[in-house]
């Protein structure tokens, strides 16, 4: 049988671990620094450089993109929730002043509290899910961006082999 994930499970909400990431970044940073030895930089394409950029902001944008939709639909999720409570409320209160006996009322009022409860666990539970997934979307924008940054800076630094006329 499958576990469920679960609001209340600590394995349930996980944060990336950005220590490769990070050691990667430094080594980078570190060789880039190279490139102003003695107070001289290297020839550097400017319209890479500009290129390059362009491409970091696309990405960026594309992230907070992904995280305002996400944010969205945790916001229309939270009103059809709200919705769907007073609808709820309202039907319990009906069946509350139709019910006969001072036990009968508390019978149906203790089930009304233990649904409630349940349902309000499960729309935490779907409503983090929601946040997990959007955080997760526009992080992967982000990293793969990274990621595309190390090859092209990489591409850039490598030495031009030059080919001899035969």
């Amino acid at each position: 049988m499958a576990k469920t994930a679960s609001f209340f499970d600590p394995e349930f909400v996980k944060t990336p671990d950005f220590t490769q990431w990070q050691a990667e970044f430094s080594r980078l940073f570190a060789d880039f620094g190279k490139l102003w030895t003695n107070g001289k930089a290297s020839n550097i394409d400017v319209n890479w450089l500009l290129a390059y950029q362009r491409k970091n902001i696309e990405a960026l944008t594309a992230a907070q993109q992904r995280a305002v939709e996400g944010a969205q639909a945790v916001a229309k999720r939270q009103v059809e929730f709200a919705r769907a409570a007073t609808e709820e409320l309202s039907k319990v209160t009906k069946d509350l002043v139709a019910a006969g006996s001072t036990e009968d009322k508390l019978r149906k009022q203790t089930d009304a509290a233990k649904d409630a409860f349940e349902s309000a666990v499960a729309s935490v539970n779907e409503l983090v899910e929601l946040i997990q997934k959007s955080q997760a979307d526009a992080f992967e924008v982000i990293r793969k961006r990274v990621v595309d940054n190390f090859d092209e800076v990489k591409a850039v630094l490598e030495p031009k082999v030059t080919k001899k006329a035969a």
